[in-house]
C-alpha cells in the first residue's frame, strides 16, 4: 500500500451492487446494473461554516442524522437501479393509497423517514436499551456505578460484535461488504496520490480509519465513560435517587437518563473521529486500531468490477478546484 499523501473529506457507503460517494460539492450513486455501470450525480447542499448547526458538539448529531437520511435514500435508489431477475413486485394497496394521497415525492420522503426512524430505533433498542435493561437488574448487588457501566458496556460490545459476525456471514451481505472494501480501497488510492486505476486500487488496504464502523465503535466505547460520569453526577446532585436503588422507578429513571445522553455521546464521538482523521501518529494509530480490526467483518476484498464502480463513484464527486476536498 502506498503512503497516504493527504486526507480527503470525501466518504462513501456501500449500496446494493454499488457505492455512494459524498464529496464537498456533489453526491454520486454508482451502480452496476444489467446495462453496465450507471452513474447518478446531484449537487450537495452544504450548510455555511458559520451556521449554528456546524458548531462543535452540535455538528456531530446533525451530520450523523444527515448521513442516515442520505444513506437510506441511496440504498433505495440502488435497489431501483438493480432489480432482481423476474422480480416484479407490485405495491401494496396501502402503499398505492398513501402514494395517491401524498403524491410521489412526499410518499418517497415518508418512506425514507420511516426507514431512518426504524433503523435508528432498532440500533438504540438492540445496542443501548437492551444492555441497560439487562444490567439494571444487577443494581441490587452492585452499588458501584462505574462497575455497572463497565458491565453494561461489555454486554453492549458482545451484542455489537455478535451482530456484526452474523451479518458478515449472510450471503446477501458479502457483496455489499465487498463494495464497502472497494470504496475504502479507492479512497486510499486517491489519498496516496496515485492514478485511479484498477491495478493501483487493488493494491490498497480495504480498511480505512475514518470508516463508519470505526465511528460506531467509538460511540460504543465512549458511552461507557460518559454514562459512568453522568450517572455519578446525577446521583450526587439528587441524593434521594440512590435510596431508590433496586426499584422499578430508579431503573426507569437511569435508563431514560442514559437514552437522553445518546446525542451527547454521538456528538463527542464525531469530534474524536474528526480529530483522529486529521492526524497520523502513534496515539491516533492506537485509537483507530480497534475500528480497523472491526472492519475485518464489515469489508471484503472486491473484484475488479467492484473496484471500477468505486473509481467511477470517486471521480464523479471530485471537486473542480483541486485540494478543496482536503480534510
Amino acid at each position: 500500500m502506498a503512503k497516504e499523501q493527504f486526507k480527503t473529506m470525501i466518504g462513501g457507503q456501500a449500496l446494493i451492487e454499488g457505492i455512494m460517494m459524498r464529496g464537498p460539492e456533489k453526491d454520486a450513486i454508482v451502480v452496476r446494473g444489467k446495462e453496465g455501470i450507471q452513474v447518478e450525480v446531484q449537487p450537495r447542499k452544504r450548510r455555511p461554516k458559520n451556521s449554528p448547526l456546524m458548531w462543535p458538539l452540535i455538528r456531530g448529531a446533525v451530520t450523523f442524522f444527515d448521513a442516515q437520511v442520505a444513506g437510506v435514500k441511496a440504498l433505495m435508489r440502488s435497489a431501483d437501479l438493480t432489480p432482481e431477475e423476474n422480480q416484479e413486485e407490485e405495491s401494496s394497496k396501502f402503499d398505492q393509497w398513501l402514494e395517491k394521497k401524498l403524491g410521489e415525492k412526499k410518499f418517497q420522503s415518508a418512506l425514507v423517514g420511516i426507514a431512518v426512524a426504524m433503523g435508528l430505533a432498532m440500533s438504540v433498542v438492540l445496542f443501548f436499551l437492551l444492555p441497560m435493561v439487562i444490567v439494571s437488574f444487577f443494581d441490587t448487588w452492585i452499588d458501584q456505578v462505574l462497575l455497572l457501566n463497565l458491565i453494561e458496556g461489555l454486554v453492549r460490545m458482545v451484542l455489537f460484535t455478535g451482530y456484526m459476525l452474523l451479518v458478515s456471514r449472510m450471503k446477501e451481505m458479502k457483496r455489499v461488504f465487498a463494495y464497502h472494501g472497494a470504496e475504502h480501497k479507492t479512497i486510499r488510492c486517491y489519498e496516496a496520490g496515485l492514478e485511479l486505476t484498477v491495478e493501483n486500487v487493488r493494491k490498497q488496504t480495504r480498511k480505512h480509519p475514518r470508516c463508519g464502523t470505526s465511528f460506531l465503535l467509538v460511540v460504543m466505547l465512549l458511552s461507557i465513560l460518559l454514562f459512568s460520569v453522568a450517572s455519578s453526577l446525577l446521583l450526587a446532585l439528587i441524593p434521594g435517587l440512590g435510596a431508590m436503588r433496586g426499584s422499578f422507578l430508579y431503573r426507569l429513571i437511569m435508563i431514560l437518563f442514559k437514552l437522553l445522553l445518546l446525542p451527547v455521546v454521538v456528538a463527542f464521538s464525531y469530534e474524536i473521529n474528526r480529530w483522529v482523521g486529521r492526524h497520523d501518529n502513534w496515539f491516533t494509530r492506537i485509537l483507530t486500531a480497534p475500528g480497523l480490526w472491526f472492519q475485518n467483518f464489515t469489508t471484503y476484498e472486491p473484484d475488479d468490477g467492484m473496484i471500477e464502480v468505486g473509481i467511477e463513484a470517486l471521480q464523479a464527486v471530485l471537486p473542480e478546484e483541486e485540494g478543496t476536498d482536503r480534510w
